[in-house]
């Protein structure tokens, strides 16, 4: 950056001339370094003080280089620091504004409340995929690191109005919160299901007892990471390939298989046709393992005869590539 060059380079020629000025005064009237250093910084900042001895007329040659001189490097100095101040605020500022404009335009994002280590794993998979998100964070360290790192972010508390609504609730299809106190969760889900009533909030729960006062709150999900911790890792005891096979298909940056869901839309050429009749199998070599129906029913390994309606989310298993044309097909318009 410029004016950071700028303002080392200042500081460089100023203790240069500091430096120069004190050999300078030793050399020519024989002081010793203490007096000439002070000589020389009361007459580069023009206080006006008197000599400390009287000089010789090599001596005031010398002052007077040295007064014009330093003179011209404070003005110079003093500019660049306040070029690099004003420059920094209105940076600071300009780029606020920037990350503001792109919240108000998001349609269909996610608020992430909390960047602590929970919030951090949730982002990055979002960024993986990659899903629009904004988060919401309190702490103004955390808050600069995510400036730094290109991330849409709120200051503030995720309890208040105003801070949601800055995030994009009213057009968010989503709120995650997953902050560590289970108090904090509950009051920020009360204030989210406040604002819009059919948002889907997933909360995070830490203690025992916690879940239903999220869901009295208003949550959608609830999820204990501690209890889900635990259970994945009993099950990689007692059913390890079982846990290696979900581990590979729901890797996101896994090539080779994946599990993803697609919705299919009202008007998808998919529509009216049953599994088998769909042909989904034999044109994209992907397999359904389940269907979620709007009612929220789940039918796990559906008959080839399963209808196929505008709303259901078809629960794939297949190569990503694969996966991602099944998507197009699920959300396109049908023909005819």
């Amino acid at each position: 950056m410029r004016s950071v060059r700028n303002l080392y380079l200042c500081v460089a020629i100023l203790v240069g001339l500091l430096i120069s000025g004190a050999v300078g005064y030793a050399a020519i009237e024989g002081w010793s370094i203490l007096d000439s250093l002070y000589m020389t910084v009361i007459t580069v900042s023009t206080v006006g003080f008197k000599e400390i001895e009287p000089l010789s007329p090599a001596g005031q040659m010398f002052t007077i280089v040295l007064i014009i001189s330093g003179v011209g490097i404070i003005a110079y100095s003093a500019g660049s620091i306040v070029q690099f101040m004003v420059e920094g605020q209105l940076r600071s500022i300009l780029g606020r504004k920037k990350v503001e404009k792109k919240i108000s335009n998001l349609r269909g994002h996610y608020i992430i409340c909390g960047y602590g280590r929970i919030g951090t794993h949730i982002c990055h998979e979002l960024e993986a995929k990659p899903v629009p998100f904004v988060v919401v964070e309190h702490d103004p360290q955390r808050c600069e690191h995510l400036y730094n790192e290109g991330v849409l972010y709120v200051e503030g508390d995720a309890t208040q109005d105003e801070t949601l609504i800055k995030a994009g609730i009213l057009h968010a299809r989503g709120l995650v919160t997953a902050v560590t106190s289970d108090t904090a969760n509950v009051y920020i889900t009360l204030t989210a299901r406040g604002l819009s009533p059919d948002l889907f909030i997933l909360s995070r729960a830490s203690e025992e007892g916690a879940e239903m006062k999220l869901r009295r709150a208003g949550a959608n999900k609830v999820i204990s990471p501690y209890v889900m911790g635990a259970s994945r890792m009993a099950q990689a005891i007692l059913r390890p390939s079982v846990v290696d096979f979900i581990e590979i298909a729901t890797a996101g940056k896994n090539i080779e298989l994946q599990i993803e869901e697609s919705r299919v839309a009202s008007d998808s050429s998919l529509v009216n046709k049953t599994l088998i009749t769909s042909e989904i199998r034999q044109e994209f070599g992907v397999i359904i393992v389940g269907i979620k129906k709007e009612d929220g029913q789940m039918h796990f390994n559906p008959e080839p005869t399963t209808l196929i309606v505008g709303g259901d989310i078809l629960i794939t298993l297949g190569e990503p590539a694969a996966i991602e044309r099944l998507e197009k097909l699920a959300t396109s318009k049908g023909e005819g």
